[in-house]
């Protein structure tokens, strides 16, 4: 029995590491449906960042990130998707928001949640960090200040 277990974890592990980016399409935030896969930069890792407006610690781990970005993206290559859950009533605010934050990443809009559903996020934030093949690597599903430093380190060692 603890065989089985031991071999039904491991699988489950290797599933979880092999987990990409599904082939769906989101929004751009001027409405154009663009396929999830084409923003990111083949052979460079990429943060794909689930958040919303009504969410305080979403807006507090997109805004610590924007800090590092720049600096982060020049020495690592990985890029930024925002990958915004606010549905139809809330998603007309998404791009005044943004332009008010002054985000330098890509911020897309899942309005109907087909990409959260599809990348098991059930609450946000939820980030996941993509190596180079494309594949998921590290996740978290919360944020406290100072957690962006996890990330950043994550990212580091995917050079």
């Amino acid at each position: 029995m603890k065989r089985l277990f031991t071999a039904a974890l491991s699988a489950l592990s290797l599933a979880l590491g092999a987990q990409s980016l599904p082939k769906m399409d989101v929004l751009t935030l001027e409405g154009a449906k663009v396929p999830i896969s084409s923003l990111r930069e083949t052979g460079k890792p990429t943060i794909v960042s689930f958040w919303a407006t009504w969410c305080k610690p979403c807006i507090n781990e997109l805004n610590a990130m924007a800090e590092h970005y720049e600096e982060l993206r020049d020495e690592t290559g990985v890029n930024l998707i925002a990958v915004s859950i606010d549905d139809s009533r809330t998603s007309p605010k998404v791009g005044p928001f943004v332009a008010g934050q002054g985000w330098d990443y890509t911020v897309v809009l899942d309005p109907n949640s087909d990409l959260r559903r599809a990348m098991g996020v059930n609450n946000v934030p939820h980030t996941f960090l993509l190596n180079a093949a494309g594949e998921v690597v590290w996740q978290a599903n919360k944020y406290v200040p100072g957690e962006e430093e996890v990330l950043i380190s994550e990212v580091r060692k995917l050079k």
